[in-house]
């Protein structure tokens, strides 16, 4: 398939020459260099064989293997050759080989093939031909053109149909081929403004490649065209009176050319009366008629004119109407209010089917045009009567309200019966004078307002403003408290308030354990002519504070906060050791008092039920436990913060059985007076001196005689045997000391304490027992109670 020329001249200076297609595939060969040139394939490697490229990139190389000549890279002969002068295009390259150093010439020719289409620089082309053109004038076209050489280049050209063109072909002194477009038919920009062509250049080879450009050919326009209206003759109706300005007509002419040819101007002929130029305007540029003056059909009924329209083209063509306006007469006078006379302001009370205004109204029309309706808004307390010919009586028909409806904008409007009818209007302004007929009023039936105790002196409570939609001393309200008394003491001197803006004040500090709540009476009275007045009813809730700690009255402190119990060592787990009991004089969860140890000598002896205050034992003594123990106990209440108070009991164990009684028994206690740890002690005393032992045998034995002489049982919480003078009567204790009391009430377990009222000196308390139903001692709050200290 290649064509192989050799010739070898001598060693060095021979020339080897191939001829091979541009494009072939990489790895295509050539021919076999070896065999060409004479030499041993098995000697190429060992004489190092290359090929050396002249001038040109290396598109060629050997196998040294089997001596061949290759394609290394594709070759491309448009990119290798790029001139177009010749159409010969070949590679130079040298064969060397070494042991001996020979060198061998090859050239290898690159022979075309038809890989190129050919191609416009420039896929569109315009042109601009003037419609007036003659016949068989031509046109240049772009050439086409195409990398390919000799037959493969473009060799003609063809142009899609068309009536009015065709192509030409030249060919160059190079062998380009060119295309020329013949005009064979006159155009005309007014049927076809533009003609889309196709022109195809077409190259030689085999198979033949194509390319295209699109041809857009522009008619320019020639003023053979004369202006023309629609049609010949217009006619129009115009109402008189029609506002300046308003559009009559808008003449529509047409221009079938373009540009400056088909730009139109519109005048009156000289054949339209100067009379008709000064009623109508007539837009030059766009046609269109409108009132200039008012036109009035009394004057004339009928306008005639005659427009020209004339293109801007440079022989300029024109067209003409004739256009007639006939004057249609209207309802062109408006009908008149006049307000005879009117009567503002008024008082809101004034009685129904009083004459506020008198009306007269008039149409200078005639017939239906000259007949008029008088109206007023229908949403008004007012209506319209007809007292004679176009007079009109405007009274109240509805009782006035100021407070609701300060003025009235009234409207009178009055409509002729024309077509289209005519109406004008009548605004007055009604205004309404007030009257007292309104009573304050206050936003609330029923105030109740919340005040802490032992507020300031002065301190404002609330506000309690009423409100009277009446004007100026009809408005004006002032405030005082309805007098009433409460113990003797009057609600003016507990509580001011302000008589301007209605501020109620405190004029005291007050005390919730003195008094809970007050329920009166605030007036509010506007000065109005008679006054009218309104009150509200105030209920004043005093709401308690935490300001009275808790007060321990069990066990009963004669001196300080110190008390001392003794309890015999032999007591069981759970006896009640003593009782706690607090009273608080607050209410609510502030009287709530809870108990706690703030102090305890063994933990593991004693406990404390917070709610009642009860001390019992937690396990039996032991010997190794303290026969002294002290115990502080804290009473606190709930509130915030919290208020306590603190008592200490120093409690002593004996060694003593005591028997124990209940139910307020009174029964002397048999017991021992002499203990172990005593006889030890007289032991040793006797030993160191007998007279010593004689003065303390004489102590203990007074000191007994003197305890079985008031048959009270020893000190201990076992017993609730009293010295001092009490009686039970009736489930009530009257008793000077509220201790023997609590003592009583800690061992029975059968009541809760009620301090019902104080005795009149305060020497002594009444307390009841009444039955427990919670296991739990309260302090009641079922009645107002005072505490009364012994003093």
């Amino acid at each position: 398939m290649l064509l192989i020329l050799c010739t070898l001249v001598g060693t060095v200076t021979s020339v080897t020459q191939y001829s091979i297609p541009e494009e072939m595939e990489e790895g295509s060969v050539v021919a076999n260099l070896a065999s060409d040139l004479g030499l041993d394939v098995r000697t190429l490697n060992k004489r190092k064989m290359r090929i050396d490229v002249v001038a040109n990139k290396k598109y060629l190389d050997i196998n040294r293997e089997t001596g061949e000549l290759f394609v290394l890279e594709r070759i491309d002969r448009e990119l290798l050759c790029n001139s177009k002068t010749t159409t010969y295009c070949s590679l130079k390259l040298d064969a060397t080989i070494e042991n001996p150093i020979r060198m061998f010439n090859i050239e290898v020719e690159v022979a075309d093939i038809n890989d190129n289409a050919p191609h416009f620089r420039r896929g569109t082309m315009h042109l601009d031909i003037s419609e007036s053109s003659p016949l068989g004038e031509r046109f240049s076209l772009n050439n086409a053109v195409d990398p390919d050489v000799g037959v493969n280049s473009v060799q003609n050209y063809h142009l899609s149909s068309s009536q009015h063109f065709n192509i030409e072909i030249q060919t160059g002194r190079d062998g380009t081929k060119f295309a020329d477009l013949i005009l064979t038919k006159m155009l005309d920009r007014e049927q076809q403004a533009v003609h889309h062509l196709i022109l195809t250049a077409v190259d030689g080879g085999v198979p033949t490649r194509t390319g295209t450009a699109s041809i857009i050919v522009r008619v320019l326009d020639v003023n053979d065209n004369a202006p023309s209206f629609d049609k010949d003759k217009y006619f129009v109706e115009v109402m008189e009176n029609s506002p300046i300005g308003s559009l009559v007509i808008q003449l529509n002419a047409t221009d079938f050319d373009e540009g400056s040819n088909s730009d139109l101007l519109y005048s009156y002929s000289l054949y339209t009366s100067e009379r008709t130029q000064h009623v109508f305007s007539l837009n030059q540029e766009n046609g269109e008629i409108r009132v200039k003056e008012m036109i009035n059909y009394e004057d004339l009924q009928m306008y005639e004119m005659e427009v020209i329209v004339s293109d801007k083209g440079l022989n300029t063509l024109s067209g003409q109407c004739k256009v007639t306006i006939q004057v249609t007469d209207m309802n062109d006078n408006h009908p008149e209010i006049s307000i005879k006379s009117f009567q503002s302001p008024v008082k809101e009370n004034i009685p129904i089917d009083t004459v506020i205004a008198v009306v007269s109204v008039s149409d200078k029309d005639s017939g239906d045009n000259g007949v008029v309706d008088l109206h007023i808004p229908h949403n008004m307390p007012f209506k319209l009567r007809e007292s004679s010919d176009n007079y009109y009586k405007l009274v109240v028909s509805e009782q006035l309200d100021r407070e609701k409806v300060p003025e009235y904008d009234i409207t009178f409007t009055v409509i002729d019966r024309g077509s289209p009818p005519l109406s004008d209007n009548e605004t007055m302004n009604l205004q309404l004078l007030d009257v007292n007929d309104n009573v304050p009023h206050f936003p609330q039936s029923f105030y109740t307002i919340r005040v802490a105790e032992n507020n300031a002196p002065g301190a404002l409570l609330s506000s309690l403003s009423a409100f009277d939609p009446d004007l100026h001393e009809n408005q004006y309200l002032v405030y005082f408290i309805v007098e009433k008394e409460i113990a003797n003491t009057s609600m003016s001197m507990l509580f001011s308030i302000n008589p301007e803006n209605g501020n109620l004040y405190a004029l005291k500090t007050f005390d919730y354990e003195m008094e809970k709540d007050f329920l009166f009476h605030i007036e509010a009275r506007d000065s109005g002519s008679p006054p009218l007045s309104s009150n509200v009813s105030v209920h004043i809730i005093i709401m308690d504070q935490n300001d009275n700690p808790p007060v321990i009255v069990s066990p009963w402190r004669a001196h300080g906060s110190v008390v001392e119990e003794k309890i015999p060592r032999s007591t069981d787990k759970g006896s009640l050791v003593s009782k706690v009991i607090a009273l608080d004089l607050d209410s609510v969860h502030n009287s709530r008092i809870s108990y706690q140890f703030l102090q305890v000598s063994d933990a593991s002896l004693f406990s404390l039920d917070q709610y009642n205050g009860e001390i019992r034992t937690m396990r039996m003594f032991s010997y190794k436990d303290w026969r002294h123990h002290r115990l502080v106990v804290v009473a606190k209440d709930n509130g915030e913060p919290a208020l306590s108070a603190t008592v200490t009991i120093k409690l002593s164990t004996v060694e003593t059985a005591v028997k124990a009684y209940s139910d307020m028994t009174e029964v002397p206690l048999e017991y021992d007076i002499f203990s172990d740890l005593n006889l030890y002690l007289v032991i040793g005393l006797g030993s160191v001196s007998f007279l010593l032992l004689i003065t303390i045998l004489v102590t203990i034995v007074l000191k007994c005689q003197k305890v079985k002489t008031s048959k009270a049982a020893p000190p201990c919480r076992n017993s609730v045997i009293s010295e001092r003078n009490s009686t039970i009567a009736d489930s009530t204790l009257v008793s000077n000391d509220a201790y023997w009391y609590s003592l009583f009430l800690a061992e029975t377990r059968k009541g809760k304490l009620v301090v019902r009222q104080p005795v009149p000196k305060g020497s002594r308390y009444i307390v009841s027992s009444i039955p427990r139903s919670t296991g739990v001692s309260e302090t009641s709050d079922s009645a107002p109670s005072t505490l009364q200290y012994p003093k």
